[in-house]
């Protein structure tokens, strides 16, 4: 609204309804924001029109029957709902004040009144407001870079309640720089005889399959550790040992599998010792793994770690090497502060792994989870540094004929919209859509403004040829940038493959994602999406074999819920969502149409994800009743499911997070939350993130199957070639 007042006279002119109109004019057209969507095809015209006809919502709905049309049709269903979207648009005048605080009148009751420090303090200890979390302890002004143990505050956690002193840490570190021979062996030697050793490296590169040394650094013991400069080349640089030379001699002790080793993201210290020829063996622990498994919704970064559980802060990178394009190459920065860096990461490093390990050993399915973890690094390592063959010239090829189709999907626009215009910007769409071509709103961007996002253009393209031309550009478009032409250039040089990244400690149910290039995501449902699939080749005498589980979610559900309907659905080998159909619609399966089936899915993997009555009606395009009684009808039939559902809201309210099947522990920050949006998000992902967390570790587990397979299958061919 810009701010901009109005009088009665005012809002009739520019709305073209009363100002005791406007809340129902607001639910005819919808509001994105409070995800009310309004009636289909109907916009501020139609919307003014039929209150000036029928005085308002209720006369309208009054009077629907005989409203002509598509607009009329859809208004019709949405009969059901646009009651409900009335109150969620109302602005409520009517809570009741009195009482809030016993002997205070009303507004009083609402005044403001001293800090609740402790609730003050989890807040922002579980949102990361640092700043604010230091001010409130009166530390702002003089934060300590070394906290003593002692005063480290407990986390809020449960499983830090009892946790030991955060930080084994409780004065000068000492930090020593390796640039002679005996200062080498003395160290070698320190570390070989170490139960355990923290190693990091400092590099050139964030690129794993690029990154060379610069610098290795290594602690055996808290608040002791050394850095080994190898090619530092800032001014100030003093002379180094030779890289090659350092490396050989700590080879041995490198891919000694009996020598444990410790990290912080220990898949892409590996990479880096790969580049220089190198197998590290014996790496026992991971402290970004170990915060992944202890609290999942929470940075794993090796500073923010170090500063939550130690009380410890340190030299960032950024203070180190600058920012963007005014950032120097790390063996360019300032050499006193780069080899302090290097050395008090290996430090911090074991730091937080004396303070976080015993915590995982204190939870049985946790530590099962943690060790899952780190099997799946290094069979991650593997995938990662094999790689993936493609053919370049096939990619080629499709990026051609991708943009001879965008060149005339762009024509075709332009003659259907009259003039030329910008097929990327929503500003001149928009112009063409709303103003020139008088095509129906669907919704608003956040500024009042008809949206032309890509929900909008989904609609529209329904009926309307415009739309499902810049649908397609768009797609096409997003294939050739990502995919035809990206990919060959990502061709590692050295190896002839392309390499992502899989991140391991992202998702919060455990899940990986793939990134530089994302090869998670090629589409499938178009013909183009499929062409790109192609391009993944074997090389000659080998073939690529594809894997997946079938109806993996569904099928934890029947296990988790033990509902005995959905158990036998799986158990006899039938098709579960014409099973379901059957249930629902009380027929016998072989009665139950393509449609009915249709439905059954929706239903059946909506109820994974949280999906309301109203949800399911928008996703099925039928009103709000028939969604409604849908699900009563399904639970009806599947009591086992609505028990599981409701016990698991039951828990996580309790808890505050739930599990998976193996013991995986999903937070959740917001399931007590006083914001409803926040809290039933949080309930929805009670209900599904222990399915698709089980999900993710059974992947994982299959993962090592399949490799300890192939390895098994290598020995056994090595063996045989050797008979």
């Amino acid at each position: 609204m810009s701010g901009k007042r109005r009088d009665e006279a005012g809002v009739q002119a520019e709305f073209g309804v009363r100002p005791d109109q406007m809340l129902d004019y607001q639910v005819l057209l919808g509001d994105a924001i409070d995800n009310v969507p309004g009636v289909d095809k109907v916009g501020p015209k139609t919307a003014a029109k039929w209150l000036n006809e029928h005085g308002s919502l209720q006369g309208i709905l009054a009077a629907a029957e005989q409203i002509k049309g598509a607009a009329g049709e859809n208004l019709r269903k949405a009969i059901d709902w646009l009651p409900l979207g009335r109150q969620l648009l109302q602005i409520r005048t009517d809570c009741d004040l009195d009482g809030h605080v016993e002997g205070l009148p009303a507004l009083d009751s609402i005044a403001v009144r001293a800090q609740q420090k402790g609730d003050l303090a989890t807040f922002y200890e579980n949102f990361g407001f640092k700043t604010l979390a230091r001010a409130l302890t009166g530390a702002e002004a003089a934060k300590p870079t070394r906290k003593p143990a002692a005063a480290a505050a407990a986390p809020a956690d449960d499983l830090f309640a009892d946790a030991p002193a955060a930080s084994q840490v409780s004065g000068d570190v000492r930090y020593e720089t390796v640039l002679d021979w005996p200062a080498f062996d003395r160290w070698l030697a320190k570390i070989d005889a170490a139960e355990l050793t923290a190693l990091d490296t400092e590099t050139t590169s964030l690129d794993e399959m690029q990154a060379r040394i610069v610098g290795i650094s290594f602690s055996v013991a808290p608040g002791e550790a050394a850095y080994v400069p190898l090619a530092h080349a800032g001014p100030d640089a003093p002379a180094q040992l030779p890289l090659d030379e350092v490396l050989a001699r700590l080879k041995p002790w490198l891919e000694d599998a009996s020598k444990k080793k410790l990290g912080q993201h220990i898949k892409y210290d590996r990479h880096v010792f790969a580049n220089h020829g190198i197998q590290v063996a014996g790496y026992a622990h991971d402290t970004m793994l170990q915060s992944y498994v202890l609290e999942v919704h929470r940075p794993h970064g090796l500073a923010s770690l170090a500063d939550r559980h130690l009380g410890r802060s340190g030299t960032s990178y950024e203070d180190l090497c600058g920012k963007g394009v005014h950032q120097i190459p790390f063996a360019q920065a300032p050499f006193d502060k780069a080899v302090h860096y290097g050395a008090e990461d290996a430090d911090q490093t074991l730091d937080v792994h004396l303070t976080l390990w015993p915590r995982l050993q204190q939870n049985a399915g946790l530590l099962r989870i943690y060790e899952l973890e780190i099997a799946t690094s290094e069979v991650l390592f593997l995938i990662e540094r094999h790689g993936v063959l493609i053919d370049s010239e096939l990619l080629r090829q499709q990026s051609h004929e991708l943009g001879q189709r965008i060149l005339q999907l762009e024509q075709e626009a332009h003659e259907l919209a009259g003039q030329s215009f910008n097929l990327g910007s929503p500003k001149q769409i928009g112009e063409i859509f709303f103003d020139k071509l008088g095509l129906p709103v669907v919704k608003k961007t956040a500024t009042g403004k008809p949206s032309t996002d890509e929900e909008v253009l989904e609609k529209l393209a329904e009926d309307y040829p415009l739309p499902a031309r810049i649908l397609e550009h768009r797609s096409l478009s997003k294939l050739k940038g990502t995919y035809t032409d990206k990919l060959p250039q990502m061709v590692n040089p050295t190896t002839g493959r392309v390499h992502t990244h899989y991140a391991q400690a992202v998702a919060v149910t455990g899940r990986l994602s793939s990134n530089d290039p994302n090869l998670q995501n090629i589409p499938i449902r178009t013909t183009e999406g499929r062409r790109i699939r192609e391009a993944f080749v074997a090389p000659p005498g080998h073939v690529i074999v594809s894997a997946d589980y079938s109806q993996i979610e569904l099928r934890i559900m029947a296990h988790l819920s033990g509902d005995e309907a959905l158990l036998r659905a799986f158990t006899d080998g039938l098709d579960v969502h014409r099973a379901t159909a059957a249930e629902v619609f009380g027929l016998a399966a072989d009665q139950v149409s393509s449609e009915q089936r249709r439905y059954a899915k929706v239903i059946n993997f909506g109820l994974i994800y949280g999906m309301s009555s109203f949800g399911l009606a928008r996703n099925l395009g039928i009103d709000n009743t028939a969604a409604r009684n849908y699900i009563e009808r399904y639970f009806e039939r599947y009591p086992g499911v609505k028990r599981y559902m409701d016990e698991t809201r039951l828990a996580a309210k309790a808890k505050g997070y739930v599990e998976t099947v193996f013991g995986r522990r999903l937070i959740l920050p917001e399931i007590n939350s006083p914001n409803g949006p926040r809290r039933a998000a949080a309930e929805r992902a009670a209900i599904n993130a222990p399915m698709q967390g089980t999900a993710a570790d059974l992947i994982k587990k299959s993962m090592l199957a399949v490799q300890d397979a192939l390895q098994r299958a290598a020995r056994h061919a090595h063996d045989h070639a050797g008979a």
